[in-house]
């Protein structure tokens, strides 16, 4: 297969506000003798685009691709005789032509070149749009849910707020456990959605009183565990709305990111607090390939349903417009931006 010298993209020159965000024109990713390469058809939009383009995170150098997981086609294997050696690549069953999830900076381009633990074969069931969908919201939440905090048959559990991308999946994967989902949102439409996707109660923030209502809702004992992903806005309210030994998951910075504070805040009710990363979870290759697999078992047979919220086109304008409405509030479900046809 030939290749082109030149691919487009959509980045950054330097950090700032939506108006940074341009098309880029970068080299053709040279592959590593230990990557794959993957002709991008579909990418997902997440916060942490946000947070590189704002510069909250650290781009090592400009010009700078955003984007952080896409899904496509296979066009080149590693060549590295280690790799191909290795026991936890053979399982992967990687293939030239093959559907692959990728997760790792730089996503939003033509073709993307990364390294093979980060790269994640399909299966006939899942489509690459339903991939790049579901890759990093679906693997943080299945790995928070079970090692941040593994949830159980009755527990009580809070997520904030429930009716985006990530909170639909984390409402899905806790009920599937047997929990009850308290979710938090801001509109009534949002939480009629939030409900058809496993949310036993939806508090409108705006409208009601949150810690009030949660506490009616556990007899005034306070839930199990609390993922949330506003941050600075709702952190406070964690602690009263937490019960004795629970635990509170920082899992976004949506408000802005949670203040420093002393550790004795914890002392009260012997409080867990969590600010993980989901690349910790799956950081080793076979921690990857197991919550992978498990991911697209989950997709496949229907527990998890991927709702996507609109397509973007591949355009500066494109990229900007899906970060105004994801951080505007106005989205529920994932964003996606078509590269390429599938």
């Amino acid at each position: 297969m030939s290749f082109p010298t030149k691919i487009q993209a959509i980045g950054i020159n330097k950090t700032g506000d939506f108006d940074v965000i341009e098309k880029l024109e970068l080299p053709f990713p040279q592959p590593a003798p230990g990557n794959v390469l993957v002709k991008v058809h579909y990418a997902g939009v997440n916060f942490i685009d946000t947070y590189f383009r704002k510069g909250l995170y650290p781009i090592n150098s400009f010009p700078s691709a955003l984007g952080s997981e896409a899904a496509g086609e296979i066009v080149a294997l590693p060549t590295d005789e280690k790799v191909l050696n290795d026991e936890e690549f053979k399982l992967r069953k990687f293939a030239v032509g093959g559907k692959a999830a990728v997760y790792g900076q730089g996503a939003f381009a033509e073709y993307v070149s990364v390294p093979w633990a980060k790269v994640f074969p399909l299966p006939d069931g899942v489509s690459t749009k339903t991939a790049a969908a579901a890759l990093t919201q679906g693997a943080t939440a299945l790995t928070f849910i079970t090692e941040a905090y593994n949830v159980q048959k009755g527990d009580i559990i809070l997520v904030h707020t429930v009716a985006g991308g990530l909170g639909l999946l984390f409402a899905q994967l806790i009920k599937a456990r047997g929990a009850t989902v308290i979710g938090t949102t801001s509109t009534p439409e949002k939480a009629e959605i939030a409900k058809a996707h496993g949310a036993d109660h939806v508090i409108l923030y705006k409208q009601e009183d949150t810690v009030q209502r949660v506490l009616e809702l556990t007899n005034g004992e306070g839930v199990h565990a609390i993922f949330d992903g506003v941050g600075k806005d709702t952190f406070e309210a964690d602690f009263k709305m937490i019960r004795r030994k629970g635990t509170i998951v920082s899992v976004g910075n949506a408000s802005g990111a949670v203040p420093p504070f002393p550790p004795l805040k914890l002392v009260e009710k012997n409080v867990r607090l969590l600010r993980p990363t989901m690349g910790n979870y799956v950081y080793t290759p076979e921690e990857g390939r197991t919550y992978s697999t498990e991911l697209w078992r989950l997709i496949a047979d229907g527990t998890l349903k991927i709702r996507i919220h609109a397509e973007y086109p591949f355009t500066a304008e494109g990229v900007q417009q899906a970060q105004k409405d994801l951080v505007g509030g106005k989205t529920v479900g994932k964003l996606v931006h078509k590269v390429a046809e599938p």
